[in-house]
């Protein structure tokens, strides 16, 4: 089952809102750098370099995945999905683990760095996380309405983005008070173990989707409780599922008195096929019918 008209409308605003957010705390961030050269602000500074650069593939998947299945695309586009996720899962692998370095060589850095124009930082941080802040509330609406899995991956990025956000802030105002500079590249090491840990959730997730891996157990569990209850189904088999993007495919052998006629067969598994979608919304199902041997 594809997405609806609302669905794709939904996802791709929440895409465009991603990328000009992006954009903008990008902005505003590379300021902040420049004027006080703390390496906690240049930590959320690359993270939203990321974002952007995630955002931006991000919706060109969202609207790739959208597309109706095609000659060439029997099952539709949503792949596009899963293939996106774990590109921004590698990229922000990278970052996090350019972020670290540079926090660990300032910790061991005889001299200790020297922050300027706080104030201003500050400033600038607690903007930043209010409009990401403002971001992930809608993002996380859209993902729950739709379940898509690139707009659940990209929330994943600017939730983590809060917390160095914040953490710069700390930074900025225990430098200025107390002269406590290494704190700055503290916070830039525990905003790389976020990272770190995201881009983990996001590539393993999407590398499960490319295996055609099996939907989750609860769901698969729900189908087959559906179908075990249905009416004039004997038995069923072979319940096969796999995932792509937010859509689950479901493959169904089920067992029917053979003395009934073909269209008495037909509205039992057209029936059915309507209950595990209306169950299962995201789910493309095809029901085999087989006659029910005792």
């Amino acid at each position: 089952m594809a997405y609806s008209n609302q669905e794709q409308r939904m996802n791709a605003s929440a895409g465009l809102a991603s990328v000009g957010t992006a954009g903008l705390l990008v902005a505003i961030k590379a300021w902040a750098l420049w004027q006080t050269g703390a390496l906690s602000v240049g930590a959320s500074l690359a993270d939203s370099a990321v974002d952007l650069v995630i955002s931006a593939a991000g919706l060109v998947a969202i609207l790739y995945a959208a597309k109706p299945a095609d000659d060439d695309h029997a099952f539709g586009h949503s792949s596009a999905e899963d293939l996106a996720a774990l590109g921004q899962a590698l990229i922000v692998l990278g970052s996090a683990a350019a972020i670290g370095i540079a926090a660990v060589r300032r910790l061991l850095s005889p001299i200790p760095p020297e922050l300027a124009a706080q104030g201003a930082g500050i400033a600038v941080m607690i903007a930043s996380a209010l409009i990401t802040a403002a971001l992930v509330w809608w993002q996380g609406r859209v993902a729950r309405s739709t379940g898509n899995k690139v707009v659940a991956a990209d929330r994943l990025h600017y939730v983590g983005d809060l917390l160095p956000t914040l953490g710069a802030i700390l930074a900025l105002w225990l430098s200025h008070d107390f002269g406590w500079s290494d704190v700055d590249s503290i916070v830039a090491l525990i905003a790389a173990a976020i990272m770190l840990s995201g881009a983990g959730r996001i590539g393993v997730g999407a590398w499960n989707a490319l295996m055609d891996r099996a939907a989750p157990d609860d769901v698969i569990e729900g189908i087959a409780a559906i179908a075990r209850d249905w009416p004039g189904v004997r038995g069923f088999h072979d319940l096969k599922t796999r995932t792509a993007g937010a859509q689950i495919f479901v493959n169904l052998h089920i067992e029917l008195d053979g003395d009934q006629t073909l269209e008495e067969a037909h509205d039992i598994g057209a029936a059915l096929k309507r209950a595990i979608v209306e169950a299962y919304p995201q789910a493309d199902v095809i029901i085999h019918k087989d006659v029910y041997r005792g």
